[in-house]
């Protein structure tokens, strides 16, 4: 198995993990109940219909406390499966398998509930020409898995930090004296990227001439989307934000915006319902 994502450190984050689980006495329940040379085998199994995200890293785990775990994987990331699908099945030392169990589940659950949810909403927008965005609303420290799980999900990543677009809102554009003078400041700055959210069609003029590459239609219903993306005219990308829902998005997307951009798809997604079965050997 090898799997990889920019910016993410697979074994410090395996390593870490465990290590908070097991402080400084180990698994004690496993060390005490299951003989040392005892063997399991296991299956991972949704309960739920899903979009997967997230087995390799349940397999690290594994892999990190029995280097000789045998792991058949089932399915991939990024597919869809009905309740009742098999995922993932193993074979090992049981001390070990159990020890993993907690954290390779935790994270698989987390990250399927954020491609799950993700899909949903990517369906809900099909053949309306929009791309469904996430957002910086991530759990510190889970940003980038948490993003991958969106991706798995069909959704496109936007902003993975302050550093790599000027995002310019309400209080930058108080403390600058207005959109067009903020946008400018950016500009001036050599920033390339330069995304200006305005709440207002008034602001949309301003926003253009100060520089903006990119514009955030911040709370706007579908009519004034509309009217928005009129006024835009292609000239830059446009973006409807805040307060987008499941019943709410396809109208949204429909006004001819170019992204709508999702704060619950990392922000309020549940778990998805993962088990995993042992038997012994």
């Amino acid at each position: 198995m090898h799997w990889s994502l920019e910016g993410f450190d697979l074994n410090r984050f395996v390593r870490e993990t465990l290590a908070e689980d097991l402080g400084e006495g180990g698994d004690i329940t496993s060390a005490a109940v299951i003989p040392a040379d005892a063997r399991f085998a296991g299956v991972m199994d949704s309960r739920d219909a899903i979009t997967v995200a997230g087995l390799p890293i349940a397999e690290a785990f594994f892999r990190a406390l029995d280097p000789q775990v045998e792991i058949e994987a089932l399915v991939q990331d990024g597919d869809r499966v009905a309740a009742g699908s098999h995922l993932l099945r193993l074979r090992g030392n049981a001390r070990a398998l159990l020890t993993a169990e907690r954290s390779a589940l935790n994270t698989v659950q987390h990250l399927s509930g954020i491609g799950t949810l993700t899909a949903t909403y990517v369906d809900a927008i099909r053949g309306t020409g929009a791309t469904l965005l996430d957002t910086r609303k991530t759990l510190p420290g889970l940003r980038r898995l948490e993003k991958y799980a969106t991706r798995m999900g069909g959704a496109t990543n936007h902003r993975m930090g302050l550093w790599d677009s000027a995002m310019i809102k309400d209080n930058h554009v108080a403390v600058a004296g207005g959109v067009e003078a903020a946008a400018r400041r950016a500009a001036e700055a050599g920033i390339a990227s330069i995304i200006v959210e305005v709440d207002r069609l008034d602001q949309i003029a301003p926003a253009l001439a100060g520089g903006a590459t990119h514009l955030l239609l911040d709370n706007m219903d579908p009519p004034t989307l509309r009217a928005a993306v009129a006024e835009v005219a292609g000239r830059v990308p446009t973006e409807a934000s805040g307060g987008v829902r499941l019943d709410t998005i396809a109208a949204i997307a429909a006004t001819g915006v170019t992204y709508v951009s999702v704060g619950r798809l990392t922000q309020s997604a549940p778990a998805a319902d993962i088990g995993l079965d042992f038997t012994a050997l």
